[in-house]
């Protein structure tokens, strides 16, 4: 197991928001760099999950940025894999209750209140932006209250009990980004997204896993490129929403919620969403 030593960084959100351009790349990046471990390629990968996946107004950015730099620092304090993905998953629930708590929903729409993947509502949000200044905007003045937060809560999940996930904890996520070639960190960095996010049955986390590893592959041949609208995601979710009719969100598709991380294992195991798991690996 590998034990991490942290610095103590101001709370330059604001700052580090603009630079990055996108809500998901901002939150991995500020808690990878709390980690002393940052991974410019896999951040840059992230930018197609802001605005909700796509600016779908699904799950904020904010969180699956969040939800990739504690796998990957699950990955690093863990002695196994399966034990890595356990903590990522459980870590990702205390990330989605501290922004739940701090916004009283985890969806992008909810948030800024324009459907940001039409012209209408990207204009209302630019405009809406432009009369607040950027500085002050919704999202931006959320991120730097989030952020301490956000921080706080990773440091909590990563450093709670580990000897209660030594089950093995297959997921969606991983599973699929498995498929696709990952390596063991890859499948730990995505094991958060599972079950619609930690387990929270919204949308999809495999679909969030397959874009997030579809965009690092294409990251990876355009050096500082942003990924936010690179055609391998583009691909991913037309090839989603023609295998579920446009459905997202988990809990629809699976027909369920998951208890624990042992009950959402299991229905992988025994085959569940397996179709799925496929279509999307080989997008």
């Amino acid at each position: 197991m590998m034990m991490t030593t942290t610095k103590v960084h101001k709370n330059d959100t604001k700052k580090v928001f603009r630079k990055l351009g996108t809500c998901s790349r901002t939150f991995f990046y500020l808690l990878n760099r709390e980690f002393d471990h940052l991974t410019e390629t896999e951040e840059r990968a992230s930018d197609p999950l802001a605005g909700g996946i796509m600016q779908k107004g699904h799950q904020c950015g904010m969180l699956w940025g969040a939800t990739l730099a504690v796998g990957t620092e699950s990955y690093r304090r863990s002695d196994t894999i399966d034990q890595a993905m356990g903590l990522a998953i459980v870590t990702t629930q205390n990330l989605v209750r501290s922004f739940s708590e701090r916004t009283n929903t985890v969806n992008c729409l909810d948030i800024t209140n324009c459907h940001l993947d039409t012209f209408f509502g990207m204009t209302k949000f630019m405009i809406k932006t432009t009369l607040k200044g950027m500085e002050n905007s919704t999202c931006f003045n959320l991120a730097e209250k989030w952020a301490p937060e956000a921080i706080k809560a990773a440091k909590e999940g990563l450093s709670g009990n580990q000897s209660e996930l030594r089950l093995q904890a297959t997921n969606c996520a991983s599973e699929v980004v498995r498929k696709m070639g990952a390596s063991d960190e890859e499948m730990v960095m995505v094991a958060g997204f599972a079950g619609g996010l930690g387990l929270s049955g919204n949308a999809c986390g495999a679909l969030s896993a397959a874009i997030w590893k579809n965009s690092l592959i294409w990251s990876k041949l355009h050096p500082k490129k942003s990924a936010w609208s690179n055609p391998n995601a583009k691909r991913t979710l037309k090839v989603f929403n023609t295998e579920t009719n446009n459905e997202m969100s988990c809990h629809k598709i699976c027909g369920q919620r998951f208890k624990n991380i042992q009950d959402h294992s299991e229905f992988v195991k025994k085959g569940g969403c397996r179709k799925l798991i496929n279509v999307l690996a080989a997008s």
